[in-house]
């Protein structure tokens, strides 16, 4: 032990004598000719005014302004605000997921930025909005991924005639609600240069979508999914989810487009690949696994790797096609092999990273877009609130009727039609695809975003209420089933 001591101690010592007298000998060398016109020792003559505190205070500042150290910055003050709303949401009986999207309004120009300017500026600088705008863009599409896998393909194929018309009716009558909504608002809060069709078509969907990731986890927290309404809410929202999206593919392939051919051609692209991954990948995917890779509890690294490549080059071949990337993230999840239960392990992974880290940024993200100072006037809240009546009208109302008509009580219609009427994230993500189109006006996405979280908040108290009053109407004799 002495011995180690004495070779250690012997070995700092010469060494640190090598380097002092390396030192000595080359401050005796010439100064360096200058390259750029500066005076020769300049840099010399800047540290030795900079010396001591000063320069040390510089120093961190300058570490601080980093683009990293600036990311970090974000990533800190976007997921403990997302946290912490979170939970208080909770604690009132919402969704996470609901206090999680207001954490991101609250962080934009509409809290954040009013009470502290100068804090908001320095977090949220312009310059570095692209980053997190990425990184928000690559956590959507891993979520979209997750809500592919939730989409039960046995429950599609073998869905009930009541689901079906339920499901569509909470697309097409909002979405005829939200066309002739277009007709009066087009003039005054489209972006200037946007067509009409492509206009009203954005409005439309935004008025249909209904967020599944939101209702599933509402029904697991009310102890609803295994109930008759829970079933059925699950089926219509899976339904809803494949129809809307759909939808929503065609309507970015159109607005995208510059002439009807391109949009023909688009959409024939798009058919062909949604044609590739099903029939091809979907299909060839377990062979190349292997049925040892899906039964394994933990998936290897080679796997995820595969699947995650998998993803990405779904999400690519959508982007390059001309719809978006979330698209072939989406498909990506459906076409994900069923067996020994190997959705649920990729999702465990793939969904607690992104909702935790990367879902916290789109969030910001749409917050930094909604600017609640916009509504300056009476007619801004009244056109907010007209739009928040008529989504509701149509989601919750055509919803409601159409599952009366299919041979259930008004209460469970109603119960159903609240928990249609629930968009959430959905909701955000297109309304993002439509002002990155330039088809949304800042003060109209400001005003749907809006929607989108109040009708969210109002799912669980009209599920309450609903669930707990008594209507005279279930005394009325139920028609035959459709």
């Amino acid at each position: 032990m002495k011995r180690l001591s004495l070779l250690y101690i012997l070995m700092l010592a010469v060494v640190g004598a090598a380097i002092v007298g390396v030192l000595q000998l080359g401050s005796t060398l010439p100064m360096p000719r200058s390259t750029t016109g500066d005076p020769p020792g300049k840099a010399v003559t800047a540290m030795a005014h900079n010396s001591g505190l000063s320069s040390m205070l510089e120093g961190l500042m300058a570490n601080l302004d980093h683009p990293l150290s600036h990311l970090f910055v974000q990533l800190l003050v976007i997921i403990a605000a997302s946290r912490i709303m979170g939970k208080l949401f909770t604690r009132l009986g919402q969704p996470a997921v609901v206090g999680e999207m207001a954490a991101g309004i609250l962080l934009g120009p509409s809290l954040f930025g009013w009470l502290a300017p100068e804090a908001f500026t320095f977090v949220f600088a312009k310059d570095s909005l692209a980053t997190l705008g990425l990184l928000s863009q690559i956590g959507v599409c891993f979520f979209m991924f997750a809500v592919g896998m939730d989409v039960n393909i046995k429950h599609l194929r073998g869905k009930a005639h009541a689901a079906l018309v339920v499901s569509h009716a909470s697309i097409v009558i909002p979405y005829l609600l939200g066309v002739l909504l277009a007709y009066f608002l087009y003039s005054e809060l489209a972006v200037p240069g946007a067509t009409f069709t492509a206009f009203a078509l954005f409005m439309g969907i935004s008025m249909s979508i209904t967020a599944f990731p939101v209702l599933a986890r509402i029904l697991r927290e009310r102890g609803l999914s295994k109930t008759l309404l829970g079933s059925t809410a699950i089926t219509c929202a899976a339904v809803d989810d494949v129809t809307a999206w759909s939808i929503l593919a065609v309507v970015v392939a159109i607005a995208k487009a510059t002439s009807l051919s391109g949009s023909a051609l688009n959409l024939l692209l798009v058919l062909a690949f949604v044609a590739l991954m099903v029939a091809g990948v979907r299909c060839l995917l377990p062979r190349w696994l292997g049925d040892e890779r899906l039964a394994r509890e933990e998936p290897s690294k080679g796997t995820l790797a595969t699947i995650v490549c998998i993803v990405v080059a779904s999400a690519l071949s959508t982007e390059v096609i001309g719809i978006h990337a979330l698209f072939g993230a989406f498909l990506a999840g459906a076409i994900m092999p069923e067996s020994h239960d190997f959705r649920h392990k990729i999702s465990m992974r793939v969904e607690d990273f992104s909702s935790v880290l990367l879902l916290p940024l789109f969030f910001a993200f749409t917050g930094l877009r909604t600017q609640i100072g916009l509504l300056d006037d009476l007619q801004g809240w009244l056109l907010c609130l007209l739009i928040i009546l008529v989504a509701t009208l149509g989601k919750l109302g055509g919803s409601a009727i159409a599952a009366r008509l299919t041979g259930m009580s008004w209460r469970v219609s109603l119960q159903l039609g609240a928990l249609m009427n629930t968009r959430g994230l959905m909701e955000l993500i297109a309304l993002n695809i439509g002002y990155d189109l330039g088809i949304l006006s800042p003060r109209l996405f400001t005003m749907l975003v809006l929607m989108a979280l109040l009708t969210t908040m109002l799912t669980g108290p009209l599920l309450t209420l609903f669930g707990t009053q008594r209507l005279a109407a279930d005394n009325i004799q139920e028609p035959s089933c459709v």
